[in-house]
């Protein structure tokens, strides 16, 4: 049986354990505290993080998709579902934290701003693939119909990303634009861009585990059915 945790990603586990501490230590040591916002701001670097990450991972799952279309390769298409698991989690992590950040700043937990209402449709869209998944048995028949389903949901993801671009938004432009509301110093820059580093690390060791988790988990039903086949 294959380890759930082989030695081979235990350098990645490490690099991944130790730069989520540093990042941690930096946006409560070393970064300032911002002057309007107080306190809640640290949450703003965890939550980039974690939209980040939630992005990066349906396209890995776009990725993953496309070459399993081009190769039948059924490790492609169980890379696909970790990647869209892990993504939905993090996606919803950053509406999570994204709320707290947003009760004191706009006096409201939710509203139906552009980036939230984009992001919404964006979890919308791979929760469902997560029932479709379920729905279906033959692993061929699946592993077809989940990839072209991660393809076309994938076109969520930028319109997420510029949902904000271009029109009238109360969420600021961090990437490729004025945060505004913020008075980003040199360290705050420099925390947030480590945190996102340190999260992209940090997912490609769950991607890691999740992708062995679902592997084996297929290798145990495929043993079943020839253990029944036999019986038979």
């Amino acid at each position: 049986m294959q380890s759930l945790f082989p030695k081979k990603y235990l350098l990645l586990d490490i690099i991944a354990t130790i730069l989520i501490l540093c990042a941690a230590a930096m946006v409560f040591l070393y970064a300032p505290t911002e002057t309007n916002m107080g306190l809640v701001q640290k949450v703003f670097y965890f939550h980039v993080a974690y939209a980040w990450v939630g992005m990066l991972s349906f396209v890995v799952a776009c990725a993953f998709s496309i070459v399993y279309l081009s190769k039948k390769d059924l490790r492609c298409d169980l890379a696909s579902e970790a990647a869209v698991e892990i993504g939905l989690v993090f996606t919803l992590l950053a509406v999570g934290s994204g709320s707290i950040w947003a009760r004191p700043i706009w006096n409201t937990w939710w509203t139906w701003d552009p980036r939230l209402t984009t992001t919404t449709i964006m979890a919308l869209v791979y929760i469902g693939s997560m029932f479709l998944r379920k729905s279906i048995d033959d692993p061929n028949k699946r592993g077809r119909i989940l990839s072209i389903y991660c393809i076309i949901g994938c076109a969520s993801v930028p319109l997420t990303f510029f949902s904000i671009r271009g029109y009238r938004s109360i969420h600021p432009v961090v990437i490729g634009g004025a945060s505004s509301g913020m008075n980003m110093t040199p360290e705050m820059l420099q925390t947030l861009i480590f945190s996102v580093i340190a999260f992209t690390a940090f997912y490609l060791a769950l991607l890691a585990h999740r992708y062995t988790y679902a592997k084996v988990r297929e290798d145990v039903e495929i043993t079943k059915l020839e253990l029944e086949d036999m019986d038979e």
